[in-house]
């Protein structure tokens, strides 16, 4: 083989190699735009998280309230109904007939009513949690977390239910009868619930192997 052939061979392999290149890099940037990924605060992603683990919440912060009355029932010696603080939250949309209430369809429903509260309070700890405690230790997340309980309940029970519920149904029987201390540890409960499971709903964004390295 000439010289003259063998030299044409290399430049053709090494244009042939090129336009290989080149093809490769079109495809990846094919690919790149076909792969989403989420820019800034996945806000929709930890709404919905939120919703589902505030049930986690709800549930815990509820168990609080049924083993705190089954306590407070053995300490004292006043028998209560387990589910008193359900009774006392269903004055909100009954009255004052809600505390004299001993039927298990109707707390069945006051139970469902209070783990779909803390659902939606769910959004907003979870999306508050992400906001500022993305890469935090779960010391940090508790502390946070609690400062999100505390103001809650300030709200909850000194901002609308005191002025609420008098106005819509001539009584204030929530603040007037659940101890502040047990409102704010149902609370706080709640709130150190979410702060445990909070990486369960934690946004990661997928990574390919290669992408990994």
């Amino acid at each position: 083989m000439s010289s003259d052939s063998r030299e044409k061979l290399i430049a053709e392999l090494a244009q042939a190699r090129s336009q290989v290149r080149e093809l490769e890099e079109r495809l990846a940037a094919l690919n790149a735009g076909e792969k989403w990924q989420a820019k800034g605060f996945y806000a929709s992603y930890y709404a919905t998280t939120g919703f589902l683990l505030g049930l986690l919440g709800a549930l815990a912060s509820l168990l609080f309230n049924v083993v705190g009355s089954v306590l407070w029932s053995a300490v004292t010696g006043q028998s209560q109904h387990v589910l008193r603080l359900i009774q006392v939250y269903l004055t909100f949309p009954m009255g004052e007939s809600a505390l004299e209430i001993d039927s298990g369809l109707t707390l069945a429903v006051g139970c469902s009513l209070y783990i779909l509260t803390g659902m939606i309070y769910g959004v907003v700890f979870q999306m508050g949690l992400a906001k500022f405690t993305a890469d935090a230790s779960l010391k940090r997340r508790l502390i946070v977390a609690s400062g999100f309980a505390l103001v809650l309940w300030l709200v909850n029970f000194y901002v609308l239910l005191r002025y609420l519920q008098p106005l819509l149904l001539d009584g204030n029987w929530i603040v007037e009868l659940v101890p502040w201390w047990v409102a704010a540890l149902t609370h706080l409960v709640f709130g150190w619930t979410m702060a445990l499971v909070y990486p369960w709903g934690e946004y990661i964004p997928y990574r390919t192997q290669s992408e990994a390295q």
